[in-house]
């Protein structure tokens, strides 16, 4: 959840212990931890109360919807195929106009 490694966790334990002391430090551990039952029991009901799953699940959903949109809108490959085809035939175009410029100076 924090992205802590084991040495941040090892000096944050060993600043816990030189500030509480040997004697409260599980007193204080066990305080640390109802704390946090009781945070995240309260995200829990007012993630509940709000209805916030059901909106994760329907962004989710828009969310799925857009990329399969925007997938189906997405030309880049048909004008990519377009664009080579216009060049191959423009190649041919100039291909036919070289050959009848010799052709011309040929009959002159």
């Amino acid at each position: 959840m924090f992205n802590l490694g084991f040495a941040e966790i090892m000096l944050i334990l060993l600043i816990a212990f030189l500030v509480v002391g040997p004697r409260d430090l599980p007193k204080v551990a066990r305080w640390l931890g109802k704390q946090v039952k009781a945070a995240r029991s309260m995200i829990s009901e007012l993630k509940q109360e709000v209805g916030w799953d059901e909106f994760t699940r329907e962004t989710d959903s828009v969310r799925q919807e857009l990329k399969s949109t925007l997938k189906e809108a997405d030309v880049r490959h048909e004008l990519k195929e377009t664009g080579e085809q216009l060049r191959d035939e423009m190649a041919d175009v100039g291909k036919e106009t070289m050959r009848a410029v010799k052709e011309a100076e040929e009959k002159k």
